[in-house]
């Protein structure tokens, strides 16, 4: 990958073309051929165990015999009536272990129909042709806030507006998007992808946003529950773990990775973004993965992701932690981290001790070993922060998230709420695509009832 030695945290380790190289898509799109030709491999099965691993239902055998039929808007539009971020899904959701899994060729001979890529191939087709499938029903004269600009939101929103009401995003950032925009892998989701869904969202009309309107800040979920018919919570987990070790707040170089991968996302120039010699990541999810897999990618000679438990416990898939290793970034597990070294006010090392399950709990074991880090990024989970949520009535909380029953109903009427901020979450653009769609669904059910 063409790093340039140098020690600490530096800018501009590559060259241009590195740059470009390393951030291309990982995934070359499917011609129209090789569409036509993967898609002839699927067996359309009767009560499909592909469809059933599906959380937003797609149904699968109908989209791919459309696309072997050359309908590929058609497929596109079956694909997005069931989850209308399909083409983002099918960039960003661990489809090896949902619907590629449970994909009949795979039980028989290894080697699944490549369903995201064909569904990427489809949902692609239709945005470049610039159609929009979806027309707004009648307006029902119906007002529904939506708090959150995610994948929760936006697709709680589309089918709202869909549905004839008239919706109102709130989001805190700049811009829509939620984690599709600001917290995975560059490289997963490129040519501004996530804001170009975002559009074709949009489009459908009927939805107003208000971007810098955070929950708990300018905006008061009392007031918009008076104002609004409905409201919808998706505000997803804006906190983080911390490691609680001395050193984390103070020492430069020790860096959430929630945050570093927000700052690459938004990077006009990547030779700008500074990245350490020798990083060390802490964790063992999809968030840990990527940071390591992008510090590489931008220059970083040594990456090492540290996770307390083994392997196959690590939330990372073992797809993603396989993309991890063939780019250079070793996993290291049984170890947890004990100390931040520092040097002039800045991290230099990393102590950690080596643990092991021991009857059935994790224990240190006595020993321990140093690495070198002149960058920590710290990827221990996320925490929902329940500002805003109001006073005597404040929604209930169930495991220090959102409880929702079936139909993502809260403890408060009037009140429905979806995506990683809810108990229950899976933490997945697809989980919370169908947490929004349903949401929407019960909140048009309730409004006219």
């Amino acid at each position: 990958m063409g790093s340039i030695r140098a020690d600490g945290i530096q800018a501009g380790r590559l060259t241009p073309a590195d740059y470009e190289a390393n951030f291309s898509d990982i995934h070359a799109p499917l011609s129209k051929h090789e569409a036509i030709v993967e898609s002839e491999r699927c067996y359309f099965c009767h009560d499909a165990p592909c469809q059933t691993a599906c959380p937003t239902s797609i149904d699968i055998p109908l989209f791919i015999r459309e696309i072997a039929t050359g309908n590929d808007l058609g497929a596109a539009e079956t694909i997005l009536s069931a989850n209308i971020m399909g083409g983002m899904c099918a960039r960003v959701c661990p489809t090896e272990t949902l619907c590629e899994e449970a994909c009949v060729r795979e039980h028989a001979e290894g080697k699944p129909v490549k369903i995201g890529l064909l569904q990427r191939h489809a949902t692609d087709e239709l945005m470049a042709s610039g159609k929009q499938p979806f027309k707004r029903a009648p307006s029902t004269g119906k007002k529904v806030a939506v708090i959150g600009g995610g994948p929760a939101g936006l697709a709680c929103a589309h089918k709202l507006a869909e549905l004839g009401h008239a919706v109102t995003i709130f989001e805190s950032k700049d811009k829509l998007g939620g984690l599709n925009e600001y917290g995975i892998a560059a490289y997963k989701s490129t040519h501004d992808f996530a804001q170009r869904e975002v559009d074709f969202i949009l489009s459908i009309g009927g939805i107003e946003v208000k971007t810098k309107h955070a929950l708990g800040c300018n905006i008061d979920i009392g007031v918009l529950r008076k104002e609004f018919d409905a409201v919808f919570v998706g505000v997803g987990l804006s906190g983080v773990n911390k490691l609680g070790l001395e050193g984390e707040e103070s020492l430069s170089g020790v860096i959430d990775a929630v945050h570093y991968i927000a700052e690459l996302r938004q990077a006009k120039d990547l030779s700008k973004l500074p990245v350490g010699r020798n990083v060390v990541v802490i964790g063992g999810g999809m968030t840990a993965i990527d940071a390591a897999v992008q510090s590489k990618k931008l220059g970083a000679e040594n990456v090492t992701v540290v996770y307390r438990r083994g392997q196959p416990d690590m939330k990372a898939s073992a797809y993603e932690q396989e993309v991890a290793q063939t780019n250079g970034v070793t996993l290291k597990t049984f170890a947890q981290p004990a100390a931040l070294l520092g040097e002039g006010g800045k991290v230099s090392a990393v102590r950690f001790d080596e643990t092991d399950h021991v009857s059935g709990r994790l224990t240190t074991t006595g020993g321990h070993y140093t690495l070198p880090a002149d960058m920590v990024l710290t990827a221990i989970g996320q925490l929902f922060v329940p500002d805003g949520l109001g006073g005597a009535d404040a929604l209930a909380l169930e495991a220090g998230r959102i409880k929702v029953d079936a139909e993502r109903r809260t403890s408060v009427k009037g009140i429905w709420a979806g995506g990683d901020c809810v108990a229950d979450g899976q933490d997945l653009t697809v989980a919370a695509v169908e947490d929004g769609k349903q949401a929407a669904l019960s909140i048009h059910h309730a409004l006219n009832s």
